[in-house]
């Protein structure tokens, strides 16, 4: 197949440009939501390995012949992937000015600066998790892969160089980058059990599947290959990839031991360079292939979008997403890719850097005006203020998660302890309203929790060691002398149905186990399990105590104050957020029969909050233009003051006893 491209010291490969085709659809895909490919994001780690190769042969083909610059890599690299992504960033802020009300706005300042500077990998790694409902807010989100190419692009060619000029050998090139490989497979694994967002997005833990690539092109170079073992590394490579993309899940640690799977799939692939391959050399691989970069830049945003107007659960509006995608990507490819990289590489490297730092001073000085000024008359206040609650949570919020309860930030209220308030993140969103009725009895409370991790005992995070931090706080609620005195009440609030049962979700693969139960097709012994250990729990601190279940948080299935704030902009005749109180009710049958069995079993006592956040037809997550949650199931400093009066009994049956 002939395809026009442009100059490149590395000459160009079908199976490769079929193999990001394969890549980039994959994770096109599986943020799409598209039934039966979970494992799609492992298209970037494809991407990692195909980047890898491609670099390592650019250098080692520059420092053979004696001509290679690093200056001319950069700005070969500053060339690739820089026009496009700026145009992307400068449509979102164009955009953003008529759409985003200030505060989502200035998010997005803030996500370009740091996908200009290539760090987003480090600010996203700070604030969101990948898989986090959460992400889905962020339009910048996907840049941090290209952050990590950048970093790696930096440091990359200074190491082969130093090395290739200490030793010009191929033997001992391949060691070196199989020391650096087995370094950062290590890194990777230890830093799943120890920070999974860390080893999602920092370059440590992802430097050996670019080195992979790397290694790919220095074997092929020296070794001999069998037509036969080609034949079926191929095939393994494509099985590889295939069960990757099917049945790897976002459950999993990763990228961990699985990552392997994908990074040998496209190593393999690579290696044995199949042109004639019919599952990357056809006219449809071929043509996505060319425009994978632009089509990776352009679909998150549209999926970030279908996100904020709910749209994302008709089909066919993910359907014209895909299209949509699709053409941008395309237009980008014809429109910016081509004709910059073509423009840039015909003119002097001097002017070069003067065109690119042109470019990117103007976005920087548009990024500092939007974030440094105040942009709030821009619509009507109540949009502000809808969209501001998103911010409205407790700023203590992360310091009390984990083993610091008894600390001064975790007691809300006075020093003088009544209660305890144990969970995870649903917990911690509710700790001030409790430390609020405690105050009006001269009282306070303990908050200990962490975040996405219910303390129920012999509960095991799927997929992660004994030893995971998870595990860690279990064992130490068990223990801390703050948490186990006897004479304190004990209020037990967590978000169970979504995290642990999935809410009747068929494809939903369960966060945690009990007793090793962990396989939906089991589901009535997985929920078995896990209400027998639901009410081990309680009714073991209700031996010594009294001890309150909270019914669960109604959950909103989407951003409460983006979406509030969106039909405000869009004065819509219903503006307030809710759902069906028989959706919320069914959604936590299996939770709610947990509690109910608990109080008939050892007396534990229930606090409905249904009663003041639902009324006959609804849960509410807005009223009035006024948002009750910051995201779709934590409840902010506003809504959580609904609470107050049902926290009051706690302490009024406390001060009877």
């Amino acid at each position: 197949m002939s395809t026009s491209h442009l100059p490149s010291p590395v000459k160009f490969r079908e199976d490769i440009n079929g193999l990001r085709a394969w890549a980039v659809m994959a994770v096109v895909l599986f943020h799409f939501q598209i039934p039966g490919l979970s494992g799609g994001f492992v298209g970037v780690d494809i991407f990692f390995v195909i980047s890898g190769y491609l670099m390592t042969a650019i250098i080692i083909k520059g420092v053979e012949r004696g001509d290679f610059s690093i200056t001319q890599f950069y700005m070969a690299r500053v060339r690739r992937i820089l026009p496009a992504l700026l145009v992307v960033i400068a449509v979102l802020l164009a955009l953003g000015w008529f759409w985003l009300p200030t505060m989502y706005y200035k998010s997005l300042a803030v996500e370009s600066g740091t996908a200009i500077s290539f760090t987003s990998n480090v600010y996203y790694f700070l604030r969101t998790g990948y898989f986090d409902s959460a992400a889905h807010e962020k339009w910048l989100l996907h840049t941090w892969s290209l952050a990590v190419e950048a970093q790696f692009y930096v440091l990359y060619p200074l190491i082969i160089v130093m090395l290739w000029k200490f030793k010009p050998c191929f033997k001992s090139l391949t060691l070196i980058l199989t020391i650096i490989l087995i370094i950062s497979f290590s890194v990777n694994v230890w830093l799943v059990n120890v920070n999974l967002s860390a080893a999602f997005y920092l370059l440590p833990s992802r430097v050996w599947e670019l080195v992979a690539g790397g290694l790919v092109f220095l074997l092929a170079k020296q070794l001999n290959k069998n037509l036969k073992i080609n034949s079926i590394l191929n095939v393994i490579g494509w099985v590889f990839i295939v069960a990757s993309i099917i049945f790897v899940n976002q459950e999993l640690q990763w990228p961990g031991y699985w990552a392997l799977l994908p990074v040998l799939g496209a190593s393999f692939i690579i290696y044995t360079h199949k042109d004639n391959s019919t599952l990357s050399n056809n006219l449809i691989a071929q043509w996505t292939g060319d425009r994978s970069y632009s089509i990776y830049l352009w679909h998150w945003p549209i999926v970030v979008l279908l996100n904020f107007t709910s749209s994302y659960v008709q089909w066919y509006w993910i359907g014209f997403a895909i299209l949509l995608s699709l053409l941008l990507g395309h237009i980008s490819f014809k429109l910016v890719e081509s004709p910059t990289r073509k423009f840039l590489s015909q003119k002097s490297l001097r002017k070069e850097i003067l065109i690119i730092s042109i470019l990117i001073l103007f976005l920087i000085i548009l990024i500092l005006t939007i974030k440094l000024n105040n942009l709030e008359n821009r619509f009507p206040s109540e949009i502000d203020l809808a969209a501001n609650e998103s911010k409205n949570f407790h700023p203590d919020r992360y310091k009390c998660n984990g083993s610091s309860a008894g600390s001064p930030e975790c007691i809300y209220g006075s020093k003088k302890v009544g209660a305890i308030l144990l969970g995870d993140s649903h917990a911690s969103s509710i700790a001030s309203s409790f430390g609020t009725a405690a105050l009006q009895k001269n009282m306070g409370i303990i908050l200990a929790s962490y975040n996405g991790c219910p303390p129920i005992n012999d509960m095991v995070v799927t997929g992660m060691s004994e030893d995971s931090l998870c595990k860690r706080f279990n064992i130490w609620v068990g223990s801390e002398p703050s948490v186990t005195r006897s004479t304190l009440p004990i209020v037990y609030a967590s978000r169970l149905s979504s995290s642990v049962l999935g809410v009747n979700n068929e494809n939903f693969y369960p966060k945690f186990n009990f007793n090793g139960i962990i396989n939906n097709k089991n589901r009535d012994a997985y929920l078995e399990s896990f209400q027998n250990a639901y009410i081990s729990t309680v009714c073991q601190y209700a031996k010594e105590r009294p001890v309150y279940v909270m019914r669960p948080i109604p959950e909103m299935d989407v951003n409460v104050p983006k979406t509030l704030s969106l039909n405000l902009l869009l004065k819509k005749e219903d503006i307030d957020v809710k759902i069906l109180k028989s959706k919320y009710l069914e959604e936590n049958e299996a939770y709610i029969n947990a509690q109910n069995m608990a109080q008939k079993k050892c007396g534990i006592k229930v606090l409905n909050s249904t009663k003041y956040l639902c009324d006959e037809k609804y849960c509410y997550g807005s009223k009035d233009g006024r948002a009750f949650y910051y995201d779709d199931d934590h409840l902010s400093e506003y809504g959580n003051k609904r609470l107050v009066q049902m926290f009051e009994s706690v302490f009024k049956e406390k001060v009877s006893q």
